[in-house]
């Protein structure tokens, strides 16, 4: 399924039946990753006025309630709201879905307790070149990270100079697979998330964060076509399945 992309007056091609997805999924199990203190999700089915909503216990349909926090059970995409008074949604704010993607890999660098990606790192690894979104994959990186449980593990975080430097190169989407591009515990400064919004001076409602991607060592560095797929959440976050595909010229 080969289809053409025009992009800066460049004709790209990808093919369309080979997506890689770089998202982790949502499950009813101990295994799925947690953060940000929550315990893990939970699917219950509706059990109410003689409605059974599970199969395996009588009923017709598998009709399940669940439960879980978009930015502390996975993959999730947010905007400006998560961190503003007023209330911007991802539905209202992501509005293009399709962009070019530069992935880069870097071990963060150690700086007393904490692992933090600097801006040296990144003008080393990163030179700007039209691409909308910037991923950004640490190093070590094996198969673990698919069910860590991150609270009160101080994960691997950007310096704010970072979040500067790539809005300042054209870069409105930035995705991670750490919980935050802030630390964990930073006495709310939030620096990082409040410098790639411009927020509250010069609020950029297009830009968006996503988090907690997982990105398989077979996928080598390099720049994509990146999809970021959201449910419509009329909330500051969402769950999120960004998708890259491959690039021929």
């Amino acid at each position: 399924m080969i289809t053409t992309i025009t992009h800066q007056n460049k004709n790209y091609k990808i093919d369309l039946s080979q997506p890689i997805d770089i998202s982790l999924p949502l499950s009813n199990t101990p295994e799925n990753i947690t953060a940000w203190y929550v315990s893990k999700p939970e699917f219950t089915p509706v059990m109410e006025n003689g409605f059974v909503g599970d199969v395996n216990l009588g009923g017709n349909v598998n009709f399940r309630n669940i439960f879980f926090n978009p930015h502390g059970h996975g993959t999730h995409t947010e905007c400006v709201g998560h961190i503003s008074k007023e209330p911007y949604t991802i539905n209202q704010c992501l509005k293009q879905f399709f962009f070019f993607a530069d992935l880069i890999t870097i071990t963060p660098e150690k700086v007393g307790d904490d692992a933090v990606i600097t801006l040296a790192q990144i003008k080393q690894l990163w030179q700007p070149k039209g691409s909308e979104a910037i991923i950004i994959r640490t190093l070590p990186n094996s198969n673990d990270k698919k069910s860590l449980q991150y609270s009160n593990t101080n994960p691997a975080y950007i310096e704010a100079e970072v979040a500067a430097y790539l809005t300042q190169n054209g870069i409105n989407h930035l995705l991670i697979d750490t919980p935050s591009v802030d630390r964990e515990s930073d006495d709310g400064k939030l620096a990082a998330h409040h410098i790639f919004w411009e927020y509250p001076n010069n609020t950029q409602t297009h830009r968006t964060i996503t988090e907690l991607v997982f990105i398989d060592n077979n996928i080598p560095d390099g720049t994509y076509f990146l999809n970021i797929q959201i449910a419509s959440f009329e909330n500051d976050a969402s769950p999120s399945k960004p998708v890259l595909y491959k690039i021929w010229e």
